[in-house]
């Protein structure tokens, strides 16, 4: 199979992380009988650094013409804290979202064994949780009509959603739900809101189609506090813009740490596919970042062309490195390895090149050099 990648590195450890990537998807090609082509793109504070745009035209252009989209991370300090600037990274990827009909961002949500005493919850609430959130992501509050009157004293920011975008997305969550444990949950505020109200009702009537599907309605927040409660009840959550940025935050430290969470935005054009993460600017260029995050969003994207296996080797070198503490300073700040370590170590595993009882004390040598 030969596939075109657009690849964004973005800001902070955007480009440590997504690197590591690019290697695990190198090493899945040359195992496999793979190729894939990347074309490197500029976006967010580096894009506005060298061009003046958080999206220069020629990255839109880039990313029309991939297959997918692997994206590391926006967000840069100089900007977070001023809150005058009109130019901010983050319009640069709600204009590519835009620009690609980016209408679904998927998030899977899991715990791992190994990493229990991490997690925020008890072991008795957390353990087994395995669950995804389907987000739609053009519309609600987010892309409305905003006002601010002179005086600086009233301001606007409108919540519209049409059936046919809670349809397309709903339609997403119904068939994943099928596939899977055959639960729906749709988190809304319906006792509240017209927006909600609609959503509640185009569901319902989807659900019709999807009869071997059971469906939960849960406002979002009891679905807040449900998630600490007992995460292991949900299946597939679906929800609108602003809830879903909110509770898939929430849900992100569930499994004890951001660096390992990836995600898929995915629509009518190239599917783009990035770790939950912020860029941390403070980490930049110490080569401590998780990649797994951005590794496993890379086993997302394998899925996205219907390479399952070489998806499921992916996350299975994930599994590996953990189980074997093979860990970023995020996990643990004592005994940890660097990002490029935890990369090399899942190409070696996805090439095959770790043996069944593998030498811990090679490993722990080429820790020794990198701290």
């Amino acid at each position: 199979m030969k596939k075109n990648i657009a690849v964004i590195f973005g800001d902070g450890i955007g480009p440590e992380v997504t690197q590591q990537s690019i290697n695990v998807l190198n090493a899945v090609a040359k195992t496999f009988g793979h190729q894939f082509e990347f074309t490197y793109s500029l976006m967010g504070a580096t894009a506005i650094d060298q061009t003046g745009n958080p999206l220069p035209d020629e990255t839109i252009e880039a990313c029309l013409n991939s297959d997918a989209v692997l994206f590391g991370a926006i967000g840069h300090p100089k900007y977070d804290n001023d809150p005058t600037a009109t130019v901010r990274p983050e319009q640069g990827l709600l204009k590519l979202r835009k620009s690609l009909q980016l209408y679904a961002n998927i998030r899977p949500v899991t715990t791992y064994p190994s990493l229990q005493h991490l997690s925020p919850l008890k072991a008795k609430n957390s353990e087994g949780t395995d669950f995804v959130i389907y987000r739609e992501l053009t519309g609600g509050i987010y892309f409305g009509r905003k006002e601010l009157n002179a005086d600086k004293t009233r301001a606007i920011d409108e919540c519209i959603y049409t059936e046919q975008e809670i349809e397309r997305v709903a339609h997403l969550a119904f068939q994943h739900a099928a596939r899977r444990r055959k639960k729906l949950t749709l988190v809304d505020k319906a006792n509240v809101l017209e927006t909600s109200r609609l959503w509640r009702k185009v569901v319902q009537e989807l659900a019709q189609q999807y009869h071997e599907v059971a469906v939960d309605y849960m406002f979002v927040d009891n679905a807040a506090m449900q998630l600490i409660i007992n995460p292991r009840q949900f299946d597939v959550i679906l929800t609108e813009n602003m809830f879903g940025d909110i509770i898939s935050d929430e849900a992100s430290v569930i499994a004890g740490s951001l660096g390992l969470l990836p995600s898929a935005s995915v629509g009518n054009g190239s599917a783009l596919f990035e770790p939950i993460h912020g860029s941390y600017p403070q980490a930049a260029g110490k080569d401590i970042a998780n990649p797994l995050g951005s590794v496993l969003s890379a086993a997302m994207l394998l899925d996205h062309f219907e390479l399952t296996s070489e998806a499921a080797l992916v996350r299975e070198a994930v599994d590996w490195t953990l189980k074997h503490n093979f860990v970023t300073k995020d996990i643990d700040p004592v005994n940890f390895y660097s990002t490029a370590t935890i990369g090399e170590l899942i190409c070696e595993y996805v090439s095959n090149k770790v043996p069944g009882e593998f030498h811990q004390a090679n490993v722990e040598l080429r820790k020794s050099t990198i701290i």
